[in-house]
């Protein structure tokens, strides 16, 4: 990609941001495009369901398998790495619980907003955004933080929301329901055969790469478009279900927290290991720091609408994450680039 001239003072550091908002406007342009088409009702809501499943079980793991099958298994296997964010989504779970707990928000609402303060689209966006901005090196890292909010993270929250259950089995009810969740989920299995494909030097016959590589391929624009639609659909069910106003202060805090406190607080924990002696190579602390700065994970709508949370406040923290994020992630880029 060319670099654009601009003639000023700061010409380079504006070249800088102009190059990086060029790479990511695309991708935010997808999900826009996803939402207006939600909206105006042009793609039916009962197809976005269906979208959204070609994705889940067919695109994205075909993505993910091809990244983790061509990424060295050293870097999926990076524990300093993986411990490090661990502790950062814990701690953000643990101080979004802490700050959101009220009259209004109970541990349901304050579980699930939790989860989405602390776990990034990295699946649905942020992998196939940080290689085209990074390169193909970048998916190792990033899909190392997916294994940890898809099944830590979420089984987490998942258990914390049902301390405000009405029967004694609550909690253990939610823990079988986060396991069942996580083994029927494809993107884990699908990250593991790509692991064991790298450990193991294999690759796919011609015929069956091929196919692989045909949906894999796809997963992108149709993961963008889809999580328009979504968030489209969420904000139209809270608006017939007649959702009374919401507050700026039940939400507009949890999206701070995601889109600068998540990422500041992995770039501290990261550089504080690294000071402790530990290793973590510098061009995987900038990929987690990006993964931090992504937008909300567009799934925990469907958490939060299964789980009887309130899907107005989650809904509205995924659609407000999203659309500052084209600002906030393409600065943190220019930040960590400059």
């Amino acid at each position: 990609m060319k670099r654009a001239m601009i003639p000023t003072r700061s010409g380079g550091k504006i070249a800088t941001v102009l190059n990086i908002l060029l790479v990511t406007f695309p991708f935010f342009a997808l999900i826009l495009a996803g939402y207006v088409a939600g909206h105006r009702r042009w793609l039916p809501l009962d197809a976005i369901p269906g979208l959204n499943s070609f994705v889940l079980f067919f695109a994205l793991p075909c993505m993910l398998y091809r990244f983790g099958a061509s990424t060295p298994i050293v870097q999926l296997l990076d524990a300093t790495l993986f411990f490090t964010y661990l502790f950062c989504a814990l701690l953000m779970v643990g101080f979004v619980v802490a700050v959101s707990l009220n009259a209004r928000i109970g541990w349901d609402d304050a579980s699930l907003g939790a989860l989405v303060g602390a776990f990034p689209n990295t699946g649905f966006m942020g992998v196939p955004l940080l290689v085209t901005l990074l390169g193909a090196s970048a998916a190792g890292p990033a899909i190392v933080t997916i294994v940890i909010d898809m099944v830590i993270t979420t089984s987490l929250c998942i258990a914390l929301s049902r301390l405000d259950g009405a029967d004694e089995h609550g909690a253990s009810k939610a823990a079988k329901n986060a396991l069942k969740a996580v083994v029927t989920n494809p993107m884990p299995w699908a990250i593991s055969l790509g692991a064991l494909s790298s450990a193991m030097n294999y690759e796919l016959v011609g015929p069956l790469a091929k196919t692989v590589a045909l949906l894999a391929d796809s997963a992108s624009p149709v993961a963008l478009f889809t999580i328009g639609a979504v968030l489209a659909r969420s904000q139209i069910r809270v608006k017939e279900s007649g959702h009374p106003p919401m507050l700026l202060r039940d939400y507009m805090p949890v999206v701070f927290f995601k889109l600068l406190l998540h990422p500041v607080l992995v770039l501290l924990a990261m550089t504080a290991v690294v000071q402790m002696g530990f290793h973590i190579d510098r061009f995987a602390i900038m990929v987690v720091v990006l993964v931090a700065a992504l937008p909300s994970a567009s799934n925990v709508a469907v958490l939060a609408e299964r789980f009887g949370a309130d899907t107005g406040r989650i809904a509205r923290i995924i659609l407000v994450t999203t659309a500052a994020a084209f600002f906030t992630f393409s600065a943190a880029v220019a930040l960590l680039q400059g």
